[in-house]
């Protein structure tokens, strides 16, 4: 029998880098109703694709379960990812599973397509705040990076059905992307700003081997916040918690603010303290890993809490993921994990 897990955080678990377990992410389907072409590209995920079965994916109480164990070693944040989460049905159920956790902050990640139809439910299950990936507020730019044709009103109309439901504070999520968008990027800062909602802009990144990343189509955080700061000047803002991936800053008239998070040309490895599952149920200590560690097999071949939970020190316990430090152009090419499969 089972031992019950404590209630309150237990002390830090470090790695070998001194870094802490305090976030989870959680991915419940490689589903996604979008292709966008820097995440899930046509060309690899077109209609012959063949995603995982059902019974390949956690279950709600497998997801649930391996949550309690997390929060036991110190987790006290779990984002809920994809593909995108909000297809997999019924996932208001799972929403309340774990809302019933003591202590936990929980919040998921979408683009944002069924919040329309779904926010006041995700709330009603306990769901604390959403964050809505959204890359551009030109229709034909946007349609064309989704590469399913669905028009950015739609989008904005579930941002607004969120913060009506009380998912707030609500983030915006920007990936920029050279010669793609980054024209979007001063529009997108006034019109978030004027509706309260923080915006975040995130350096094209090397994540997986589909999308075929190269530095030449990184727009810069320096470059982002000079676009911006030159008609609504911003300085820095401390960060909110150690360990926060984006890095503050406030308009200088007291307007809001907006985060950046650079993990190509400012690598913040060093405050990393994300652990990621993946849907169907490989544990991976970075974004950008090539291998995990399989907490299915754990679960379903009856493996007690006290021997998963020793599973999950050991592993941690040995991370010493680094990549975005030392990212080279050798690096790039490796099979790391997919974007899509992980969440973000």
């Amino acid at each position: 029998m089972n031992a019950p897990l404590p209630q309150a955080r237990t002390a830090t678990l470090p790695d070998r880098l001194g870094r802490p377990l305090r976030d989870l992410r959680i991915s419940v389907t490689d589903r996604c109703n979008f292709r966008c072409v820097y995440c899930m590209p046509k060309e690899t995920f077109g209609s012959d694709y063949r995603f995982l079965e059902r019974s390949a994916l956690l279950s709600f109480e497998e997801i649930a379960r391996l949550a309690r164990l997390f929060t036991a070693l110190g987790i006290g944040k779990i984002r809920l990812t994809g593909g995108e989460p909000l297809v997999r049905r019924g996932v208001e159920r799972l929403i309340a599973m774990l809302s019933a956790i003591p202590g936990l902050d929980l919040t998921l990640t979408t683009n944002g397509s069924l919040l329309t139809k779904k926010a006041e439910a995700l709330h009603a299950a306990g769901l604390q705040r959403v964050t809505v990936s959204l890359d551009s507020l030109d229709d034909a730019v946007f349609r064309a990076m989704n590469d399913v044709d669905f028009p950015v009103a739609r989008v904005l109309e579930g941002i607004d059905a969120a913060a009506a439901a009380g998912l707030t504070p609500l983030k915006v999520n920007m990936v920029v992307k050279r010669g793609v968008n980054e024209h979007s990027i001063l529009p997108m800062a006034r019109f978030f700003r004027e509706r309260g909602h923080i915006l975040r802009f995130i350096e094209y990144m090397d994540v997986g081997h589909t999308n075929g990343w190269r530095m030449d189509d990184v727009v810069s955080a320096r470059e982002i916040v000079d676009t911006i700061s030159r008609e609504m000047p911003l300085e820095p803002a401390d960060p909110n918690y150690g360990g926060e991936v984006a890095e503050r800053w406030r308009y200088r008239d007291g307007g809001g603010e907006i985060g950046v998070i650079a993990s190509v040309t400012q690598a913040f490895c060093r405050d990393c303290t994300r652990a990621r599952i993946s849907t169907e149920g490989q544990l991976y200590t970075c974004l950008f890993a090539t291998r995990g560690h399989d907490l299915r097999s754990l679960i379903r071949g009856g493996t007690g809490d006290d021997e998963i939970l020793d599973r999950l020190r050991s592993v941690w316990s040995a991370r010493a993921d680094r990549y975005s430090e030392i990212r080279s152009e050798k690096t790039v090419p490796l099979k790391k994990i997919e974007m899509s499969y992980i969440g973000g």
